[in-house]
Formats: structure tokens, sequence, C-alpha cells
């Protein structure tokens, strides 16, 4: 068992060790499911077996230092070796290592399962896609049950939920790359139509208002950008408009139900297909999102972004957010 454990255990090692070099696209979900479950068989067998096991062995070593007590007493022996029987017992209880870095983690490891397949899952922001709303190192808590519980790794519905609504920031599956997490404001929903043209939004033939703010200074990029609030939905939030780039929407990729979008030099109208939803980045003219590569389709969604919990360069962003 210990070369086996060692083995297995290494195994886990390298696999890690592969993805943080970038030799291998890793699936943090899928690991810690199999971490789950190897180190829940360890748990069983030392709770059935192996402690079990010990403890019969702790028992017969009292019982045979005490037999032979007795018999050296009945031979007129009363000095004998002082053996520590205690300490001897406490040494054959205690979990070797390979136990210990198995069945010992298992309840660690079952509690962040349960915690980020079902509740929460922490995600960090990297890129700037969704300033001003999010910034470059935030660290976001992201709500999995509100939208329906979903399987882990699976990520198939197993309960209803409350449906995304306009306005939601989102975590997903980034549709040409499922592998990856993608964060993005839900614009539109099914059966929306979404135009985005000349830099304005417009539901399903309603012009969403846009009251101009003061400019926004991007600290990281050295860069002043036009800010603006805009209600979508239920939900007020702040925007970012770049004067320097174009309103066309350049390097389209193919995707499925493009047949529901127009391009133009104006930008691009989307009627949002059943299942799916129509997401945008709050910095509009620097995200990459359902303009360029479509629609998000029900089964990629991941959570409901909702708070920082973190920022290490600021700690005033510790806060809910809309």
């Amino acid at each position: 068992m210990p070369a086996l454990t060692a083995a297995v255990l290494a195994a886990f090692a390298a696999y890690a060790g592969a993805w943080y070099l970038g030799i291998l696209e890793g699936n943090f979900a899928l690991l810690l499911f199999l971490a789950t479950v190897v180190t829940g068989v360890y748990w069983l067998a030392e709770r059935f077996v192996f402690l079990p096991q010990r403890r019969r062995a702790a028992d017969t070593l009292a019982v045979q230092t005490e037999q032979r007590r007795m018999q050296l007493a009945a031979q007129g022996i009363t000095q004998v070796d002082n053996v520590d029987v205690g300490q001897a017992r406490q040494r054959l209880l205690m979990q070797p290592w390979w136990l210990d870095w198995t069945a010992g983690l298992f309840p660690v490891i079952l509690a962040v399962f349960v915690l980020r397949s079902f509740l929460f899952e922490p995600f960090k922001i990297p890129s700037g896609s969704m300033i001003p709303t999010l910034l470059v190192g935030d660290l976001i808590l992201v709500n999995k049950f509100t939208y329906g519980l979903r399987l882990p790794v699976l990520n198939t519905k197993i309960t209803e939920g409350t449906p995304p609504q306009r306005g939601d920031v989102m975590v997903f599956r980034y549709p040409p790359k499922p592998s990856l997490d993608y964060i993005k404001r839900v614009v539109g929903v099914p059966g929306d139509e979404v135009a985005y043209l000349n830099k304005r939004l417009t539901i399903n033939g309603q012009l969403l208002t846009k009251d101009p703010l003061p400019d926004f200074f991007d600290e990281d990029a050295m860069h002043y950008s036009h800010q603006f609030r805009e209600t979508l939905g239920s939900k007020t939030h702040r925007l970012l408009n770049d004067d320097d780039r174009p309103a066309f929407i350049p390097g389209v990729e193919d995707f499925p139900f493009k047949e529901n979008c127009r391009y133009s030099v104006e930008g691009v109208v989307c009627k949002v297909p059943a299942g799916h939803y129509f997401m945008m980045g709050d910095n509009r003219d620097n995200s990459l999102d359902s303009r360029y590569w479509g629609f998000v389709p029900d089964r990629n969604i991941v959570g409901k972004a909702f708070f920082i919990w973190m920022n290490f360069g600021n700690l005033k962003r510790i806060g809910s957010f809309e």
C-alpha cells in the first residue's frame, strides 16, 4: 500500500505540475473529483480495515504483555523489563504517512468539493474586459445554485433554479474552448433581438439609456476612456467606450446560429436562439464576447458572479457589485 499510495500521489503531482507549466490542459473540477474519490476510498479502508487492524494489534500487545508478566510472576520473577505499554499502543494506533496523506485529507477535500461544486466557487479576473465593474486581479465569488445546481465535471443541470436575467454578471465556459472560463454580462436572453450599432445597445427595439459619467482612467493601461451609466434589465452598471476603436466588429468567427446575426460597418444585430444567451463585456471596445464568437448555450453556464472577496492591490474593492 505505501508504494501504491506514493504512485497515486506522484500521478496527482505530475498532472498538477504539467498543468501549471502549460504542458497539458488541466481540468480542476475533474482533478478535485478524482481526489475526492481516491481519498474517500482510503478513508473507508481506514475506517473499516486498517484502523480495526491496528486496534487489534494494540489490544494483542496489551494482552501479551500482561500474560508475560503473570507468567514471570508465577515463576517468582518480579523484576521485569519496564515496557511502556501505553506508548507502544499509541505508536501502533498511529496512522502511517500514506494514510495521513489520503484518508486524513478526505474530510477537507470533500468539504471543498461540495462547496465549490454546489455553493460558491472562487475566480480571479484575468483581463480588463469587465472594467470598470471588475478590475484585473479582483478575486470574486460565483454563486453555483442560483441558475440551478449542476453535476460537477459533467455540468448537467439537476435543478431548474432561476434563469439568467439581463444585466447579470455570469461566468460560463467559453464556447469555442469549453475548458476555459469566461466572465461577461448577460445582454440578451432567449428570444431577444440585440442590436449594438454605433456603440449604442438596443434590446427588442428599445434603445437603452446611456448617461455620461466622468472619464475612467485605467492605471494598468495608462489610458482614459469615456465612461457611461447604463440600465440593463433591473440593473444599473457602468461601461466604457473608446473613441479610437471602430463600431464594426472585426475578426468574427464562425459559430452556431451565426445566421441569426447581421453584421455591418455600424455593428451587429442578433436574434438570440432558444436556450442561449448573448454576452458582452462592460469594457465594450476591449472585450472578446458574443459579438465575435456567438451565443452561450445554457449547458455552458457556471454561475452568477456577485461578490469581490479580495483584491490584494486595493482592499477597497471588497464588496458586492452589479
